[in-house]
């Protein structure tokens, strides 16, 4: 085992990370001794969880792949555990999400979604009877996450079934109302809750929470050749009002825990403000203002939160930092409302200053891609007080930024033809998981964030960013650490109260380690590499 000092200020050598092309970093510049300045009694939101989705490329990864194969990924998504040196097997998340599909899969090239990975099975048929064997690959899944103690599980829907659209797609055929037939938003509830109650039957897994729409702002219609790239529908907010009202009367009369998780907005400046006057936006007003004739906010089994995807929402920094102050100003308006980051992969186009290749196009699975993700997990966390953060797919096969696990031949970067990985293949693991992982493995349910003193958001967000969490109860502290700049920085922690020996633990994610476990610190020497993430964990005495 290397000890935190070879990690951090040992020798530049080359190195070659999952693929990725390595720079040879400039040797440290000495640097002053920062403060890292901790309260540990002001307490501000308390975490649910981090999470990721099984969307659509589970089910054929869980079906069809060795199952070897299949336990390497379930454990670098979901193990808790060590290695022999202390090193964790995985990022533990916390939160699993489970797709519930239309039904595009069963039409095969008639559902006129191009990608046979983006189609869904559905576990209803057209004649209302049930199958509860199909989404073989991502009820494996499943069954991984459970058997390795993941706590919570969320169940997603992106469109109604096919046999209740009004085009018999599962896209849309028209802008802004949701593509369901005239009368048929209660079954599309009963639909939602058979499903529930019978997955938690049968695979013995209690569904937290059930998300009924995604990013009802866009539209999801097809392409000028009639073909869409994948599922989804558009909504109105009285359409979001409607079903969640029907599916908080069904989830109360069966007598579920399940509570409904409303929003998944495309960008987070719907969830806050008026953007286009189509009824799709200002959402936390309308669904949680007493005033609004929306208000779902007295509803049984329906979650206080709002959720949203940090798209479109991220670049330029300062960009970044003023929509999260004015989201956290709007979430406060309605004490005890909790706002959830719930979907996000990489569609912005900051450059190659960056990011490998300056957009989501081209997959990195190096640090330049995880320091910009774990820039905008901070500010969600710390500027946002996001409660929970969620990435978009756990895996992908796509040349793309999409996924915390990449998938090839071998022989390429990745591929979209529909034989390519479909049964057996390449997994490459990449440095956004791991530096995911300096959050979700240590962060469980339950912890509190605390403040920080000193800390200005935007010029944090270039240097260093430092966020802290307590367990109540264990008064453990999990403090990361993300220092994005070019230079060595070293803090001396001042913490109100006692630390535990002195001593923190250091977990780094760097070019050259993966959530690395390193020797005891003394709290006055920290010292953060340049381009790494450290997690340095203690005990509050």
């Amino acid at each position: 085992m290397r000890s935190i000092g070879n990690i951090i200020i040992g020798f530049a050598v080359p190195f070659l990370a999952c693929g990725s092309k390595v720079d040879i970093p400039s040797p440290a510049v000495p640097s002053e001794v920062r403060i890292m300045k901790i309260d540990p009694e002001k307490e501000l939101q308390t975490i649910d969880g981090f999470g990721a989705s099984d969307a659509w490329r589970c089910q054929m990864v869980g079906k069809y792949w060795p199952e070897e194969k299949k336990n390497r990924i379930a454990d670098l998504l979901f193990s808790k555990e060590t290695d022999g040196e202390g090193n964790p097997k995985g990022i533990g998340l916390s939160i699993w999400r489970f797709y519930l599909g239309a039904g595009s899969m069963e039409q095969g090239a008639d559902s006129d979604i191009s990608d046979e990975w983006r189609r869904g099975e559905c576990f209803q048929s057209p004649d209302g009877t049930y199958n509860w064997d199909k989404q073989e690959g991502q009820r494996w899944f499943l069954q991984a996450a459970r058997q390795r103690g993941v706590e919570k599980y969320l169940a997603f829907t992106i469109s109604p079934p096919v046999h209740m659209t009004i085009n018999g797609k599962a896209f849309s055929p028209q802008k802004q109302r949701m593509n369901i037939k005239d009368g048929m938003m209660p079954s599309y509830a009963d639909f939602l809750v058979d499903c529930i109650e019978n997955l938690q039957e049968k695979e013995g897994i209690t569904f937290n929470y059930l998300s009924p729409v995604n990013e009802p702002q866009w539209d999801w219609m097809a392409g000028s050749n009639g073909k869409a790239n994948q599922e989804g529908t558009p909504a109105t907010n009285r359409e979001l009002f409607e079903l969640t009202t029907l599916l908080s009367e069904r989830l109360k009369k069966r007598g579920l825990v399940t509570t409904v998780a409303l929003g998944e907005a495309g960008a987070i400046n719907y969830l806050y403000g008026i953007v286009n006057n189509e009824m799709r936006d200002n959402q936390i007003e309308e669904f949680w203002s007493p005033a609004s004739n929306l208000s779902i906010a007295s509803l049984p089994n329906v979650e206080k939160v709002i959720t949203g995807h940090s798209y479109f929402s991220v670049w330029p920094v300062s960009s970044q930092v003023d929509h999260r102050q004015k989201l956290d100003t709007q979430v406060k308006k309605y004490p005890g409302l909790k706002y959830w980051q719930t979907e996000y992969c990489i569609l912005e186009q900051p450059g190659e200053n960056e990011i490998p290749g300056g957009t989501g196009n081209q997959r990195d699975l190096g640090m330049k891609t995880a320091l910009f993700v774990a820039r905008i997990i901070h500010n969600d966390l710390v500027v946002a007080n996001a409660s929970s953060w969620q990435w978009w797919t756990a895996l992908t096969r796509a040349n793309y930024k999409d996924g915390l696990i990449y998938l090839d031949d071998g022989a390429s970067n990745g591929g979209l033809s529909p034989g390519y990985c479909k049964q057996d293949g390449f997994v490459r693991d990449s440095k956004l998981l791991w530096a995911l992982g300096n959050f979700s493995f240590f962060i469980r349910p339950g912890m509190r964030r605390i403040h920080v003193d000193g800390q200005s958001n935007l010029q944090a967000s270039t240097d260093v960013m430092i966020s802290a969490y307590k367990e109540p109860l264990t008064r453990k502290l999990v403090v990361v650490a993300i220092n994005a700049s070019n230079t060595e920085r070293k803090y001396k922690l001042e913490l109100r109260g006692k630390l535990k020996n002195g001593k923190l633990t250091p977990y780094v994610t760097s070019e050259n380690a993966n959530l690395q476990k390193g020797e005891n610190v003394n709290s006055d020497e920290i010292i953060l590499a340049p381009k790494s993430v450290v997690t340095l964990t203690g005990e509050i005495e």
